[in-house]
Formats: structure tokens, C-alpha cells, sequence
């Protein structure tokens, strides 16, 4: 089976959208790397060099430094499909990222958002 698309797609061409869609909703472009940095482990200095070097999804996922454990607490759906159930490691892990980015949107706690208890 050929891979999505999406594995070869550039964070930094999808980041503006996650940065928009946020920014429509109040909240701020902090918050996305926030996201960003809790879901994967990469420091801000370190999101801005994959930003910047234009590092694929299916890369960016594959090198992060440390996934966060509690990622799997995130469920819902996002695009039709349940997160949870997505078995492709780093589809589920792009889905993780949208479903986040999904909740700071709708006005999602920080705290609730980051899985803090």
C-alpha cells in the first residue's frame, strides 16, 4: 500500500493553518508549539529548526525525542476517524497533533488539553 501524502508533506507548510486556526478561535501561536513541544518532545528552538528546514511529517514524527506516553489519552474523532483506533504509528501520531490542535480551538483548558490531572 503506498503511504499518504501527508508523510511527505512539510510541517512548515501545515503549521501556518494549526497557527490560523487557533489564532481564529483567541488563542495564540505559543499555544500551538506548546502543543507541538508536549506531543513530541522537541524543545522550541528545535520545532523552529524542522519549521525551517521544512522536515516531512513522517521524519518529524520518526525523529522526535521523546512522545509524550500520555499522548494515548487523547481520543475523539478527527476527519471521520477515531484516533484512537488509527493502527499506522505515524498517521496516529498526525492525528494526535490535529485532534490537539482541534481542542485548543474549540477553547480547551490548557491543563485538560496537555492530559495534566
Amino acid at each position: 500500500m503506498d503511504k499518504h501524502r501527508i508523510y511527505t508533506t512539510s510541517v512548515a507548510s501545515v503549521y501556518p493553518h494549526y497557527v490560523t486556526k487557533a489564532e481564529k478561535k483567541g488563542r495564540t501561536k505559543k499555544e500551538v508549539d506548546t502543543i507541538i513541544c508536549w506531543l513530541t518532545g522537541y524543545s522550541q528552538e528545535e520545532l523552529n529548526t524542522h519549521l525551517e528546514k521544512k522536515t516531512d511529517f513522517e521524519t518529524f514524527f520518526t525523529e522526535a525525542p521523546h512522545l509524550n506516553p500520555s499522548r494515548t489519552l487523547i481520543k475523539g474523532v478527527v476527519c471521520g476517524v477515531r484516533v484512537e483506533n488509527i493502527e499506522e504509528p505515524i498517521m496516529r501520531e498526525i492525528r494526535y497533533l490535529d485532534k490537539l490542535i482541534d481542542e485548543l480551538a474549540r477553547g480547551k483548558a490548557m491543563e485538560k488539553i496537555l492530559r495534566k490531572s
